[in-house]
């Protein structure tokens, strides 16, 4: 058992696995029901042609992570760039210690509504760990008209004095309510005296 077998997604209250409908099935909902209609809109369907890639089966397609932090220009890691995942379990970021900072993703929904997408995080330093859950959201696939979904996450301040300073390891995940991870990775930072 690896060490991140335990970073599961809470379920999303009255969601049912497996209990989803197509984009038709949704489009063809009761028309009358007010609240539907705005839920639908707020998913973007029938809003511009799809940019789905019949060639690509993926759901969920996290195009960039980025640390953001006030103050100092964005890093930004682009995954369509080979080797990006591996470069960024090796490359810690480097945070100031008690800086402001926060994660952000970029991705693209394509082929059928993604339902409670959640990004999962565990942090550990040593033995101690830290896991934490941020939902995201549902989004129906991307069209000409909004290409790409960005999501900022809560900001968090980095530890700071003696103990806080050292390197840190972290496994993040981007899973939805049918219990499908989109992307799972590792990846490393280290709390600094100064930047």
């Amino acid at each position: 058992m690896t060490d991140h077998d335990d970073l599961h997604a809470e379920p999303t209250e009255g969601f049912k696995v497996g209990e989803k409908k197509t984009i038709d099935e949704y489009q063809q909902l009761d028309q009358n029901d007010e609240s539907l209609r705005k839920w639908k809109e707020s998913l973007g369907l029938g809003g511009g042609k799809t940019l789905s890639d019949p060639n690509d089966p993926r759901k969920c397609i996290i195009l960039s992570l980025g640390l953001e932090v006030e103050g100092r220009p964005d890093i930004i890691i682009d995954l369509k760039t080979p080797g990006a995942l591996e470069k960024l379990k090796d490359q810690p970021f480097r945070i100031k210690e008690g800086a402001q900072f926060r994660m952000k993703a970029q991705f693209k929904v394509q082929h059928e509504i993604l339902a409670g997408l959640k990004y999962l995080q565990k942090v550990s330093k040593g033995p101690l760990s830290n896991k934490m859950q941020e939902m995201m959201g549902s989004y129906g696939p991307n069209t000409e008209d909004k290409p790409l979904y960005e999501k900022k996450f809560e900001s968090e301040t980095a530890p700071s004095g003696i103990l806080g300073r050292g390197h840190y390891k972290a496994v993040s995940k981007f899973v939805d309510d049918d219990n499908q991870t989109h992307l799972q990775f590792e990846w490393s930072f280290d709390i600094k005296k100064d930047w």
